[in-house]
């Protein structure tokens, strides 16, 4: 019904034909595994510790332990997952090597590429990007937005994983711009907030922003030299990411958890009320009588002292020389 335009080579370079089998032949080994199986040990022990610390404050001040928690914990069943050579699809690469070890066998050319990496990427970076950028006192706004491109990001880097042709590089580009995004943020936008908020904050603000976006910036390359250009082996792929992933996820919390024990969560603008703090005295008569749910009161609500004066007058009062009188 629809003839194809003149100039748009997509349907040939994409044809209608299913490329992805049950099997592949450039995969991980035995020494991958076992690496994969040490990544996971690392994420297990460094999520308990990070919930470990986290008694050691109050609980209104355990945000930053909870998502930093959270962060290895996801990674931990991924990479367990990994370790288990579960959790991939084997899709034809788009470079033939030579080499033995990316070359193939018996004609075919499938590697494998394990999505579940993405799916714990969708999760975790988010959450790292709440440490970094509440850190800094970031609007929630922007917070919300800088996740949106990073979500975009890391799906496009996994569509472009999951694509035979060279239509990947296009994705590729869309991840690329992203991450410049992101980048931006964390290192102009991010850094202004952080050093008006005070030295403290500034200071681990720069310290895990600029290590997070440099060690982001290197997992393109990561990207394109395994998914993409089939250039070095699952193996050696699985130390580029896991080496990547232990210095972004574990390192980076260690990072960041020192640097927030001088640093008071209020002073972000995360005011978290535990149920057994006492209730401020503002805050009661907020519930019990603000100006809004006295709509007659002759003040309007003029507050005294940080308290909402709801006292209702018969008359105007005036101040003489011997004190006040009604007229």
């Amino acid at each position: 019904m629809f003839e194809k335009r003149a100039g748009n080579d997509a349907l040939n370079a994409n044809p209608d034909v299913f490329l992805y089998p049950a099997t592949s032949q450039i995969n991980i080994t035995t020494h991958g595994s076992d690496w994969y199986w040490a990544v996971t040990a690392v994420m297990v022990v460094s999520s308990i510790a990070f919930i470990g610390l986290s008694f050691t404050v109050p609980r209104r001040d355990r945000v930053f332990h909870y998502i930093t928690a959270a962060i290895t914990l996801v990674a931990s069943i991924a990479y367990f997952t990994m370790a288990s050579n579960l959790g991939y699809a084997a899709i034809p690469v788009e470079f033939i090597r030579t080499n033995p070890l990316v070359a193939g066998m018996d004609g075919q050319n499938y590697r494998e590429i394990f999505y579940v990496r993405y799916i714990d990427w969708f999760v975790t970076t988010p959450l790292l990007l709440m440490d970094l950028l509440l850190t800094a006192g970031l609007p929630w706004p922007t917070v919300l937005y800088t996740i949106l491109m990073d979500w975009i990001m890391v799906v496009t880097g996994l569509v472009g994983a999951l694509v035979a042709s060279s239509y990947k590089w296009g994705y590729f580009v869309f991840a690329m711009a992203a991450l410049f995004f992101i980048a931006y943020n964390v290192c102009y936008v991010g850094l202004a907030h952080a050093k008006a908020i005070g030295p403290n904050v500034h200071r681990t603000f720069l310290m895990c922003g600029v290590w997070t976006i440099f060690l982001w910036f290197l997992y393109p390359i990561a990207w394109g030299l395994s998914e993409g250009g089939n250039v070095i082996s699952p193996d050696s792929e699985a130390v580029f990411y896991g080496v990547l992933d232990i210095m972004a996820k574990p390192v980076f919390g260690a990072m960041l958890l020192f640097g927030h024990r001088n640093i008071d969560p209020a002073v972000l603008g995360l005011h978290i009320r535990d149920y057994d703090d006492p209730i401020a005295r503002n805050e009661k008569s907020a519930g019990l009588g603000s100006a809004a749910a006295q709509p007659h009161n002759n003040n309007n609500g003029v507050v005294n002292n940080g308290v909402v004066d709801n006292t209702t007058t018969s008359a105007p009062v005036t101040a003489g020389t011997h004190g006040t009188s009604t007229v």
